[in-house]
């Protein structure tokens, strides 16, 4: 019986440490990891204020800039600025406006058309 009782008492103080644990580190490293990323990504140097246009054609023209100079970048031009676009769109969740959503989708069509895949 005391060892049913102990063993339960371990895996409950173990979970409580895991959140806790979890939550310092929250706390420690802020809740803007993605934003981290986009500004220091080692695929990409993105140029500043990329995804706040509204023109899905500019978007997608600064992606391709940023895609073809870069020489960190693992992958195709076209892959790492598809990636980051969506990497970006996904990121954001439920917080991004409808609009916002359809001119980035937009910008993923466009995209493609300039790097002539679509």
């Amino acid at each position: 019986m005391k060892n049913k009782r102990a063993a339960s008492k371990t895996s409950a103080g173990r979970k409580r440490r895991g959140r806790g644990q979890n939550a310092a580190a929250r706390r420690r490293t802020g809740r803007r990891w993605s934003r981290h990323v986009t500004e220091h990504s080692d695929a990409l140097t993105l140029e500043k204020g990329v995804f706040t246009s509204r023109d899905p054609k500019r978007i997608a023209a600064s992606l391709k800039r940023s895609a073809e100079k870069s020489r960190r970048r693992k992958g195709s031009p076209f892959r790492s600025a598809l990636s980051m676009l969506t990497f970006y769109i996904n990121r954001a969740g439920k917080s991004l406006p409808a609009s916002r959503r359809k001119n980035l989708m937009r910008a993923k069509d466009e995209l493609r058309k300039q790097f002539g895949k679509a």
